[in-house]
């Protein structure tokens, strides 16, 4: 994909702004489109120019979301509209406190865009914060492949998210909808922010798809909002300018810690199912590089355990796919001591990973909210993309071989408390993942984009 840093070719009626490789934030975009494509231009007090391309986000009539606008002129007093893509769970889950930021800002005007790839379970976990699309599209029907979901959400987007009115696109992850709303936005011209940029697991195929996406969607993005020093330090590493990245911490973490606090709502099914006093294992898969034989392996392992430790709950949460929970649940029925519930609201989710005291996963997020309460992670992968787990000791790779994860688990069981639940795994003295105030830091960079604020500083920490 060109990177647009390198571009020196002039447009007709295109005129550049500044040379290549230019150290501002705004040299992503080295060319302003004809006034007849733009609604306005302002500047930074620094005499950074702020760009306004943007396009019309319309509801599901067709007819386009009401805008506070400032006519033709633009002024820096006038609000900005910002597109929020969401397309999954995690992207929700992950979005959500960033969304309750924004809203708390005079100068924003946030608005959730749904895709559709998730469909009611994003609508679920968005409520658990309060929260709704304004615009809800329909993802490709049926099972599809990944480029026909892309091409599909792409396209759909791209209907959507046209003419003058948003002021900029915040993705987040690596998802197919994030890819999607990425491109859309520079398919439009309008400014792109990566939340949670810069992870890398360096194998452009493991996991596959989202290494490759998250790659790409860094190629199109105009401000990339770290999670941690170390993906700060792969950015750079790629070739992005320093002055163009912030580390802001993991969203994951507000998120996570606010839904656990929350009180069970009236008919929360885990507290009738689960007895509280019962130490817990929480199992989760779902990556399409484990579909098939290595799924069945973990659920082999997960069996084998059970038999083992019967006074252990394990709750396997697994992915409402065929090819994921058929697979994993053929070893598992009948057992006393395994339960496997349906989907379960985030709140719920957060409640019930607070109280385990060992996590079993291919989820990257899942390694992210484990730290959050200092719970041991086996991450059933060859790789990942969230070293500072593994670096601070709250994680391990085992794979997806039956004996490496009855092993480790085993090791982990032994540890003096680990059962009672009075040992919570190799707490470190800081997250990794972050400090709770990674929503703040991410709006206030929005705003130091679109000129509203200050350029907010990193996360503390040393690089």
């Amino acid at each position: 994909m060109p990177n647009r840093a390198r571009c020196t070719e002039r447009a007709p009626g295109v005129s550049f702004i500044g040379g290549p490789r230019s150290n501002t934030w705004s040299s992503r975009y080295l060319f302003q489109l004809p006034r007849a494509f733009t609604r306005s231009s302002a500047l930074f007090s620094d005499g950074n120019p702020v760009r306004r391309h943007s396009f019309f986000l319309r509801h599901l009539d067709g007819s386009p979301i009401p805008c506070a606008t400032d006519g033709e002129q633009g002024t820096l007093n006038d609000s900005k509209r910002i597109a929020i893509v969401v397309g999954t769970r995690p992207e929700a889950v992950k979005l959500a406190p960033v969304v309750q930021e924004l809203n708390r800002q005079s100068w924003a005007e946030p608005v959730l865009v749904a895709t559709g790839q998730h469909g009611e379970v994003v609508r679920e976990t968005l409520s658990c914060f309060g929260l709704r699309a304004q615009v809800e599209l329909t993802a490709p029907p049926g099972a599809v492949s990944v480029s026909e979901l892309t091409a599909g959400l792409l396209s759909r987007l791209g209907e959507r998210l046209r003419a003058p009115a948003a002021d900029a696109v915040v993705v987040q992850g690596d998802t197919a909808s994030a890819l999607a709303g990425a491109m859309a936005g520079f398919y439009s011209s309008v400014p792109v922010v990566h939340v949670e940029a810069g992870l890398r697991s360096g194998d452009l195929r493991n996991p596959f798809p989202e290494e490759a996406n998250r790659r790409m969607i860094a190629e199109v993005s105009d401000l990339h909002l770290a999670p941690t020093r170390a993906a700060h330090r792969n950015l750079v590493a790629e070739g992005v300018a320093a002055e163009r990245i912030l580390v802001t911490g993991n969203t994951v973490i507000d998120a996570v810690v606010a839904a656990s606090r929350r009180p069970p709502a009236a008919g929360d099914p885990l507290p009738h199912r689960i007895a509280n006093s019962a130490p817990l294992v929480l199992v989760t898969a779902h990556r399409r590089e484990n579909w098939g034989a290595p799924i069945r392996r973990v659920g082999r392992a997960v069996a084998s355990l059970s038999h083992q430790y019967p006074e252990i709950t394990f709750v396997v949460a697994a992915h409402m796919n065929p090819s994921v929970r058929t697979a994993i649940e053929e070893s598992l029925h009948g057992r006393p001591n395994v339960q496997l519930p349906g989907p379960i609201p985030y709140d719920a989710f957060a409640r019930l990973l607070a109280r385990s005291v060992l996590v079993i996963t291919d989820s990257g997020g899942i390694q992210e909210e484990a730290a959050a309460f200092g719970i041991p992670v086996l991450v059933t992968r060859d790789n990942t993309e969230r070293t500072e787990g593994i670096d601070s000791g709250l994680a391990r790779l085992v794979g997806t071989q039956e004996p490496e994860i009855v092993a480790a688990a085993e090791k982990e069981f032994v540890r003096e408390g680990a059962l009672s639940g009075t040992v919570k795994g190799p707490y470190p003295r800081r997250n990794p993942y972050g400090d709770g105030e990674a929503a703040r830091r991410c709006a206030a960079a929005c705003g130091w984009l679109l000129g509203r604020s200050p350029r907010p500083s990193d996360i503390p920490g040393e690089r």
